[in-house]
């Protein structure tokens, strides 16, 4: 059991620093904040093997790192909390697929809807003063469709992506991305 304890401690520190790093790889950044990269893929692959409390805590390590190590747009201390620490810790909501088939295509899909569902109502309540008349080629009305739209088009193509390289790696990879080779630790 310590050494369970220990190993977990260990992967968590080296998958939130490869999300860390894979963060800083932007395949595409948005004007006020927000990218599409790879970063949510090594802490959906943690909180699969190792299942949601220890997924939520690597979750919030790294919405930490985001804050101190990442160029942060914040508002205000709520558009911190909200945008920062409880959309990134919310992504350790994937663990709550821990041992279930295809776990980690479902827990995916969860922690990005969950990171989604913040920046959602942050962007329409604390950032809606900011709303540009035109975004997308598309005229702004409401806060909450270009939350919507503006968080949205990140999160999910940054979740799609990610659900790709799963797939690409489940078959080679499936007992390590399932947890199954801690049963035997």
């Amino acid at each position: 059991m310590k050494n369970l304890k220990l190993r977990s401690l260990c992967e968590a520190a080296i998958f939130v620093a490869l999300a860390q790093i894979l963060g800083y790889l932007k395949l595409y950044e948005m004007p006020n904040g927000g990218s599409i990269n790879f970063a949510m893929l090594p802490l959906f692959i943690y909180c699969i093997r190792w299942g949601l409390g220890p997924g939520l805590l690597a979750s919030f390590v790294f919405s930490l790192l985001q804050c101190l190590l990442d160029t942060m747009f914040a508002v205000s201390w709520i558009s911190l909390v909200g945008d920062y620490i409880l959309a990134y810790t919310v992504l350790g909501l994937a663990g709550a697929f821990r041992g279930r088939k295809y776990g980690i295509f479902w827990g995916s899909a969860l922690g990005s809807f969950g990171r989604f569902a913040v920046n959602y109502v942050v962007g329409a309540t604390v950032w809606a003063e900011y709303m540009p008349e035109t975004f997308f080629n598309m005229t702004m009305t409401t806060p909450w469709f270009y939350s919507f739209i503006y968080n949205g088009f990140y999160i999910f193509i940054s979740m799609f992506l990610c659900l790709v390289v799963e797939l690409l790696l489940y078959k080679p990879l499936g007992k390590y991305l399932r947890g199954e080779d801690l049963q035997r630790a």
